[in-house]
């Protein structure tokens, strides 16, 4: 089995899918596209989510979750809207998610039960059951392979920027393609945040073993990105596997770990996208911890930098303030002495052996000024090793926050 290489494409390259976008009116600006349909021609469909574990969960995390359990992990068809998150709106929002289903159901005819569904967008505002029902037939119509290029606008509330990927593979004589989309700029530390994802693939794969690949390659990805620390209360990531391809994923079997890289591939990249387009974010900053005793410390280090308001202000500034960094490793609760660490941006070293390196600042600030840094703290602990992605934090995310719901 060849690697796995970026293509250009959408939702629908993977075979045996279609899409479509329209504009119904959810979002305040006109025209704007805001709901999509996702669906798979393939009878059977394996479908697996991962999904926000903020206790404050909306009404399609719940419904979807329920969908999943009920079918043992089949599902044909995902109806998404941005604008509104249709979270904290009682039962009211859940029989909306339940009717927005079945009406999908019913126009492709399939089982309410195989439809998942996903929101993202203003919390505790209804969402008008109206707005989808009455465009839910045409979306239908629309479904087509080209059309699916419209989903990734059609999710998207603060971002910047449609986020997309597709990649492919050859095995054997057959090609297999996994593709995804997601949303995200704010709102965003997800412990499975606001963040969605949708993925699509024509390998054959059995429900347990795409919820086991998924549950890892999440795992290596959109948990281990921060923008702001907040996890939203409908984070979801859902994959689709028609089978269309032939090729199938065996669970024990190389074929799984071949698959399981690929999407692995597939989510950091959308999760680097999301951190990126952070709201008013100008930098995307890897944090790479080193030589921790434990990956666990590895992890809360990282965690703690990489959400620290005051060292994501001074990466904004070109600050070379690495008692910042020091100190949030310090609140982490990793076990660690403080005069054994290492503390460099890119390669540029700022702290030796707990001591400030005696750097020229001139210099320090022109690495800082870099679009993409690491920052690297090696704890000389142990062997484990953890990274979070994360982004600077400038007065632009205020200024986006302060008048979100108006």
């Amino acid at each position: 089995m060849c690697a796995w290489r970026e293509i250009e494409g959408n939702l629908a390259t993977p075979r045996g899918f279609r899409a479509a976008a329209i504009a119904a009116g959810i979002k305040k600006v006109a025209g704007a596209l805001d709901l999509a349909l996702i669906f798979s021609d393939a009878r059977d469909t394996a479908a697996a989510g991962m999904f926000t574990t903020n206790r404050v969960a909306a009404a399609p995390v719940e419904l979807s979750r329920r969908h999943l359990k009920e079918t043992r992990g089949w599902a044909r068809a995902v109806v998404v809207n941005s604008g509104n998150a249709n979270a904290c709106t009682g039962a009211e929002g859940l029989r909306t998610s339940e009717e927005s289903a079945r009406a999908a159901a019913k126009l492709l005819g399939i089982s309410p039960r195989q439809v998942l569904v996903a929101s993202t967008g203003v919390i505790g505002v209804p969402l008008k059951l109206d707005l989808i029902l009455d465009q839910l037939p045409a979306l239908s119509r629309n479904l087509s392979t080209e059309s699916a290029d419209d989903v990734a606008r059609a999710i998207r509330t603060t971002d910047t920027f449609s986020k997309s990927c597709v990649l492919r593979t050859e095995a054997g004589v057959r090609s297999v393609c996994l593709a995804g989309v997601a949303k995200g700029a704010g709102m965003i530390h997800p412990r499975m945040a606001t963040m969605l994802a949708f993925i699509t693939t024509d390998a054959a794969v059995a429900p347990t073993v795409l919820r086991d690949v998924l549950c890892a390659a999440v795992n290596e990805s959109f948990n281990h990105i921060t923008v702001d620390g907040d996890t939203s209360t409908n984070d979801t990531v859902l994959a689709l596997a028609s089978g269309a391809s032939g090729v199938t994923v065996r669970a024990g079997a190389k074929s799984a770990s071949w698959f399981a890289a690929g999407l692995v591939e597939l989510c950091q990249t959308l999760a680097k996208l999301i951190v990126k387009d952070g709201e008013g974010a100008s930098k995307l900053v890897a944090v790479e911890v080193r030589g921790a005793k434990t990956a666990a410390d590895a992890d809360r280090v990282a965690r703690a930098i990489a959400n620290s308001p005051l060292v994501k202000t001074a990466l904004a500034g070109s600050d070379p303030n690495w008692g910042r960094i020091m100190c949030a490793a310090g609140y982490s609760g990793a076990r660690f002495d403080p005069a054994k660490v290492d503390i460099l941006v890119n390669d540029f070293f700022l702290c030796r052996a707990g001591l400030d390196a005696g750097f020229d600042d001139t210099a320090a600030r022109r690495e800082l000024d870099q679009k993409h840094l690491t920052i690297r703290i090696d704890l000389h602990q142990g062997r484990a090793f953890g990274r979070i992605w994360t982004c600077d934090l400038t007065h632009d995310y205020i200024t986006i926050n302060a008048s979100y719901r108006t």
